[in-house]
């Protein structure tokens, strides 16, 4: 039996501010609820209203009814598998040859999306800005169905991390170089604006190239969206 107060504070991790007090993140769903459990992220409670069909391995588990599932997801339907992780300790060291940073994002699908390219094109670290949505946000966590475990993401004052950085650093603008006619580098750091305003001012002077990608045809749409954008700049880089 699960009692109320342990329902009290998982419903409350649908809040920021909470999950930051408490150092605890949910994860809904089997497949994203089974790689969670399989990363190095150190799980807090398992709650499942049918165990037999989760690969829990060693990890004890909370039997739980459809109906206390119901008050603590955020999901309209939820699907039967909620765990509760520890946020991990976030680490300074950089694994991957190229660096996103993210300038601004707000909407949770769209960073969950761009958590899961960076997997898919093998981009390892994210730097967010400290007004980029949380990527322990429910609803970026189901975005990026599992890619939240091999994806480092952290949240600092890009000023200072871009002065301090030897590596080139692409900047995407309307009016930039198209990225056909760019060749990149082997290594390097890329920026992506905010959903609406783009990149902001300050960090725009910071840039040492501004990359563009050319429009065909008849021009319908003021611009891409971020998580769109990110998925063909990334190719570009991979290519």
């Amino acid at each position: 039996m699960v009692v109320k107060s342990e329902l009290k504070l998982i419903k409350s991790l649908q809040q920021k501010k909470c999950r930051n007090e408490h150092g605890l993140f949910v994860v809904e769903g089997k497949k994203t609820v089974e790689e969670v459990l399989n990363s190095n992220m150190e799980i807090y409670k398992l709650f499942t209203v049918d165990s037999n069909e989760l690969e829990t391995g060693d990890v004890p588990f909370y039997s739980i009814s459809n109906k206390e599932l119901s008050q603590i997801s955020s999901l309209k339907n939820p699907n039967g598998y909620l765990g509760v992780f520890h946020i991990p300790k976030p680490t300074d060291q950089i694994l991957s040859d190229w660096i996103l940073v993210l300038d601004g994002v707000q909407d949770p699908g769209n960073l969950g999306t761009i958590i899961r390219l960076c997997d898919w094109f093998g981009i390892t670290d994210i730097i967010c800005s400290t007004d980029t949505v949380d990527c322990y946000n429910p609803k970026v966590l189901q975005a990026t169905m599992g890619s939240i475990t091999r994806v480092n993401v952290r949240y600092k004052g890009l000023d200072a991390f871009l002065n301090s950085t030897q590596l080139p650093v692409y900047g995407t603008f309307m009016d930039g170089v198209s990225v056909n006619n760019t060749k990149l580098p082997n290594k390097g750091i890329m920026i992506m604006g905010n959903e609406g305003k783009g990149i902001s001012d300050t960090i725009a002077q910071l840039c040492t190239d501004r990359l563009a990608i050319p429009q065909f045809g008849d021009i319908t749409t003021e611009s891409l969206n971020v998580a769109s954008a990110t998925a063909i700049l990334l190719h570009e880089i991979r290519k």
